[in-house]
């Protein structure tokens, strides 16, 4: 059974998780009762749903004649983030068409719109790259594997998502130098672990959908004998480094004691202390700010999370640049401190702007956008940071933003691609398709969805052939930006 509450009705997906009316089903609208059809009846539904959008549809990839000028788009996201940081962002998306593609969600969600969609919405990621899945610790420690990164989240087509994520292994895939059926396989792998995992959940009971996840010792018994000695090696570091990954560490990396007092040390352009930032403001003008943001931050968290906030003092704060796509919203890093040095607390506060979707599939049902985050987040996850809360905040120079906020590192990780052999690829490429899977499964109706995949393999070729046809319009759009850049219509840095 879908939660009708989270889908926002557009030109195409209006009423779109709604299944027919059965029986009394108008006297139970009319009551305010949500309706609760069969599995037959949701199946049925997803299937009708063919005949609108059939499943090769999705394979076909041609960009329009008036598709807009991927740089333009790039440079309308530009005003409104922090001018001198823009053209590190330009910097690292022009490392690689791998990099661009993790930068060029607006893009992408452009060229979407134009192409047929169903009427079936989730909850989106909205920029299901495969480098936005990664580890992470869950409030019982246990070390998961999910979705990790909902900036741009908002219901919407699940075909979305999924096209994202299967066209970036394509992307991935030449990166690495994969030949043609190589990538075929891993986009194909994908593709098939996300219909076949739509169709277990469909089955499962709801409360075993909500509640499912993968652990990353599961993953760790799976691959095994997928591994090279050596392999296996990187990956239990990368998992161990991973779970070192805390506040703690980050205390280590980030702060000295300055005057006997912990303070974030600099690194410009990538971490500016706010002092140095706001020279012309006294010091406890910038510490009374903070408290302010604080106190609207903690009013946001559960009764239980507020009261471990409360254990915690803020000390210092510093902006920092953080990925390739986000590179020039405003994001900083805040020092907490418990009892003493060897009790800190680092929380990220994330500039939330209108999500990329939100021109193609209408607003989002939050004011705040920093909630939008957090709500979609909390929705996809099996289990989320005990620290996610949103602020609004009036900054120094007049504008209003929203933010969330999370802890920096709380055993966080992602997957070294660089490093992946074809045969490793495609087993992290299963990994993705059930998770994305399951993310969905918790907002939208996994029933109906798995009616309209089928049982056949031609959905997985359809995403397959879109994959490689995107991953060339993603490869001219990186000529583009770089064109740009030679010629100073706009100006990269690296960093």
């Amino acid at each position: 059974m879908p939660c009708h509450g989270v889908v926002k009705a557009n030109q195409r997906t209006k009423s779109s998780i709604n299944v027919p009316a059965t029986g009394n089903g108008q006297a139970a609208r009319q009551a305010g009762q949500v309706e609760h059809p069969s599995l037959t009846e949701r199946a049925a539904r997803g299937k009708a749903e063919r005949k609108l959008v059939p499943l090769s549809a999705h394979g076909e990839w041609r960009p329009s004649s008036d598709r807009p000028d991927p740089v333009a788009l790039l440079e309308e996201q530009a005003t409104t983030r922090v001018p001198e940081l823009v053209p590190i962002r330009y910097g690292r998306m022009l490392v690689s068409p791998f990099t661009f593609y993790r930068g060029a969600a607006y893009l992408m969600a452009s060229d979407l719109s134009n192409a047929p969609r169903t009427s079936l919405s989730v909850q989106l990621c909205g920029d299901a790259h495969l480098s936005n899945f990664g580890v992470f610790a869950a409030p019982d420690r246990r070390m998961v594997f999910s979705v990790n990164d909902f900036d741009e989240t908002l219901p919407g087509p699940f075909e979305w998502d999924v096209k994202r994520l299967v066209a970036s292994f394509a992307v991935a895939g030449r990166d690495r130098g994969f030949d043609a059926k190589q990538r075929k396989l891993i986009n194909l792998t994908t593709a098939r672990s996300y219909r076949e995992a739509m169709w277990d959940m469909a089955q499962m009971k709801r409360l075993d959908v909500w509640y499912a996840r993968i652990d990353v010792a599961e993953i760790e018994a799976e691959v095994m004998a997928n591994l090279k000695p050596s392999e296996m090696k990187r990956f239990q570091q990368n998992v161990a480094k991973a779970r070192s990954k805390d506040s703690m560490k980050a205390f280590e990396k980030l702060v000295q004691v300055v005057g006997g007092r912990p303070r974030l040390v600099g690194d410009p352009p990538l971490i500016v202390p706010i002092e140095d930032l706001f020279p012309d403001m006294e010091y406890h003008q910038v510490d009374e700010a903070i408290h302010n943001l604080l106190r609207a931050y903690r009013r946001t968290l559960q009764g239980d999370h507020r009261h471990l906030l409360e254990g915690f003092h803020y000390v210092h704060a510093a902006r920092k640049v953080v990925g390739v796509g986000s590179v020039g919203t405003r994001a900083w890093i805040l020092l907490m401190l418990g009892q003493d040095g060897s009790d800190p607390l680092f929380l990220q506060a994330k500039e939330a702007q209108a999500s990329v979707l939100e021109h193609f599939l209408g607003k989002s049902r939050y004011r705040n956008h920093g909630q939008r985050v957090v709500e979609g987040q909390r929705l996809m996850q099996s289990a989320s940071d005990v620290m996610l809360g949103w602020i609004r905040s009036n900054g120094i120079d007049g504008v209003t933003r929203d933010f969330y906020i999370r802890q920096l590192w709380d055993g966080k990780g992602s997957a070294i691609v660089e490093a992946m052999r074809p045969s490793v690829m495609s087993s992290y490429a299963r990994f993705c398709g059930w998770t994305l899977a399951r993310a969905h499964a918790r907002s939208g109706d996994a029933a109906v969805i798995a009616g309209y995949l089928g049982t056949s393999d031609k959905f997985d070729r359809a995403m397959a052939a879109f994959a490689e046809t995107y991953a060339d319009q993603n490869e001219r759009d990186y000529a583009t930006l770089k064109a740009a850049v030679d010629s100073k219509k706009v100006v990269a840095e690296s960093a």
